[in-house]
């Protein structure tokens, strides 16, 4: 009767043991594919090597005509994406580079100066939406960044000061845009930070979007 009973509890705490461990192994799988690291292999619509900045609300331009110093000014983009300039109304500037600007702002002041020569500088840097970089959930300092060229996930780790301790580092995602259509890709930001694994320190895109979960355990 004893052995019987003894039989049972164990084969209770084996089905236990097995059903804990089988909960915790779908906790820790991560059913995204992995974000590739080698360049030229990025699933992206961006290049690293042939980013352009572009103009966002916020940011400061500087307009410069050449003989033409009454024109020339320092203006910000407003919320709309737009700019005001002398002799020049609500040109639209967020989502342009700073040439394609100076060619529309030509394009403008020609009805008023013979062959205008404008040259823009951007100043501010904060871009369009669309461009920015967001990081949410267990970020030490989840927030919205500036794209810069060739930016990699380490450098967006410093800018956010890291994961929290609840944070579930290896279950973290990029969410970005492959052929006009969101896909997410797995990332392992415990490996890079607490592992020093340089394997897994990603590239970065313009738009990418860092979702850090929080663990079960």
């Amino acid at each position: 009767m004893n052995i019987s009973r003894h039989q049972s509890c164990y084969q209770i705490c084996a089905l236990a043991i097995l059903v804990l461990s089988l909960a915790m192994a779908g906790c820790t799988a991560n059913k995204y594919p992995p974000l590739p690291i080698a360049k030229g292999s990025l699933p992206s619509t961006s290049d690293p090597d042939t980013y352009n900045y572009l103009i966002g609300p916020g940011d400061s331009v500087n307009i410069f005509v050449w003989r033409n110093s009454e024109v020339s000014t320092t203006v910000t983009v407003r919320p709309d994406g737009k700019i005001t300039t002398p002799l020049v109304e609500d040109l639209p500037a967020s989502g342009k580079t700073p040439t394609q600007l100076a060619r529309d702002i030509e394009k403008s002041l020609a009805t008023y100066i013979k062959e205008p020569i404008v040259t823009v500088i951007v100043g501010g840097f904060v871009g369009p939406y669309s461009e920015q970089v967001r990081v949410v959930g267990e970020a030490a300092k989840p927030q919205a960044l500036p794209y810069r060229q060739k930016m990699t996930m380490l450098d967006l780790m410093i800018a956010v000061g890291g994961i929290t301790n609840a944070a579930d580092g290896n279950k973290a995602s990029i969410v970005r845009f492959v052929g006009g259509k969101q896909k997410q890709f797995q990332v392992r930001l415990e490996d890079l930070i607490k592992d020093g694994d340089i394997s897994a320190n990603v590239d970065i895109l313009p738009g990418d979007i860092l979702i850090i979960p929080e663990s079960w355990f």
